[in-house]
């Protein structure tokens, strides 16, 4: 896993090793550097400014061992990254604990039960409807009530797929009929769960590809309906570099808080995470790295590092 940028970072720190680093020393390697960021799943616009970063960092630097030339990467990857995680990720479950405080304090008020509302957006094929399960199990795990609601009613088998989910974690489940309003299956489903006093609230969606403008407007309205707590990107890590007119199609058109990267276990290249959080600006929340439901784990921005450096 993440094979590729760990490979592509070593070549370039022994290229540069042992000399008195000018711009005209770095400019081929750099060069090399940033084909080899494109190769592994860095979109190219994201890999010219890590290129010009590292550059920034190491010109008129002598280094005359490779451990430093790792480490000096190290820190001008991290400094990087780190401007991108501005905004850390919330804590999903800290969220639901915080919403059933407040509920139970609402109720003594005789006032509405408002679940945590988390809509999930992202092309099809991407991983949504497992990666909706894997968190209804979480939930779940830690004493929460869940709801799963199915607004993908184009796709055929979206709704079979997590109602089976539903049946297997023994969790309410919203659906309407294909061709059916999505919106009004969120709407539904939001309106369950204030009834019942459940928790949280999880909303699978359409995700069609090419920039359907129909989708989009379908997406915004279900936004308009439910107003979710937090919109939620899930692609895939082996997406390539689509993920990063995927990724912010979705944040322009709908806006998202977040995202989920799925398959990661299955990414020997590991740029996509570079990618997505460039191309969105908002913090990566977990990483899908198996089939299982308990396969989801926060993303830890160090742990990543130390993956690609060791």
């Amino acid at each position: 896993m993440l094979g590729g940028l760990k490979k592509a970072f070593e070549r370039f720190a022994k290229t540069i090793a042992e000399k008195e680093l000018t711009e005209k020393d770095l400019e081929n390697a750099c060069w090399t550097l940033t084909l080899e960021l494109i190769s592994n799943d860095v979109a190219p616009k994201v890999a010219e400014e890590i290129v010009e970063h590292i550059k920034r960092k190491l010109i008129g630097i002598r280094v005359k061992r490779f451990t430093s030339v790792k480490k000096i990467l190290r820190d001008a990857l991290k400094e990087y990254l780190e401007n991108l995680l501005k905004t850390p990720a919330p804590d999903l479950v800290e969220l639901a604990l915080e919403r059933k405080k407040e509920n139970q304090k609402r109720i003594k008020e005789g006032k509405a039960w408002i679940p945590l509302r988390l809509l999930f957006l992202g092309p099809n094929g991407h991983g949504k409807t497992t990666t909706i399960a894997k968190l209804a199990w979480m939930f779940k795990k830690r004493g929460f009530s869940v709801v799963l609601a199915c607004s993908d009613t184009f796709r055929a088998g979206a709704i079979e797929q997590l109602e089976t989910h539903a049946k297997r974690l023994k969790v309410a489940f919203i659906k309407r009929p294909y061709g059916a309003d999505p919106a009004s299956v969120a709407y539904d489903a939001v309106a369950h769960a204030s009834s019942k006093r459940k928790d949280v609230v999880l909303i699978d969606t359409a995700g069609r590809l090419g920039g359907n403008i129909d989708l989009m407007e379908e997406m915004r309205k279900i936004v308009r309906v439910i107003k979710p707590d937090l919109k939620i990107l899930v692609v895939d890590a082996l997406g390539g570099n689509e993920l990063a007119e995927q990724a912010r199609l979705f944040n322009e058109q709908v806006g998202i808080d977040g995202s989920v990267l799925t398959k990661v276990d299955a990414d020997p290249k590991g740029g996509a995470i570079i990618t997505v959080l460039y191309a969105t600006r908002k913090p990566i929340f977990y990483i899908g790295t198996g089939q299982k439901y308990d396969d989801l784990e926060p993303f830890n921005p160090e742990r990543y590092l130390s993956w690609i450096f060791g």
